[in-house]
């Protein structure tokens, strides 16, 4: 079945494995929908209903490598500064702010 990106947020998708939608049981042709209908109570992109309010969710900048990496060497994970390899007290974990004595600034928030 032709499924577009954008029949999830279709007034007539089926939410069903078997049909597309209303119109276009075996989906569409091509790359566009003549026939499509923003839902009006469809999730947006990027984003979800929680209470009746929108929360959006941020994009991500981090590669998957990048997140990788980043548990190597950031010291919420290893307790240590990147720079001089000092020791940070033991309420790392509570941290928001991983700024060493050193000179060293956490500029990943």
């Amino acid at each position: 079945m032709a499924k577009l990106l954008i029949c999830d947020r279709c007034l007539l998708y089926a939410h069903n494995p078997y049909l597309v939608c209303a119109v276009h049981l075996d989906g569409v042709d091509g790359d566009s929908c003549l026939d499509f209908r923003e839902d009006p109570n469809a999730e947006p992109e990027g984003g979800t209903y929680y209470n009746g309010e929108l929360i959006v969710q941020p994009q991500q900048r981090w590669t998957q490598q990048q997140k990788l990496e980043l548990l190597d060497w950031h010291p919420m994970f290893t307790g240590r500064c990147p720079q001089c390899n000092g020791l940070f007290d033991r309420d790392w974990s509570a941290r928001v702010h991983w700024d060493c004595k050193c000179g060293w600034m956490d500029d990943t928030v």
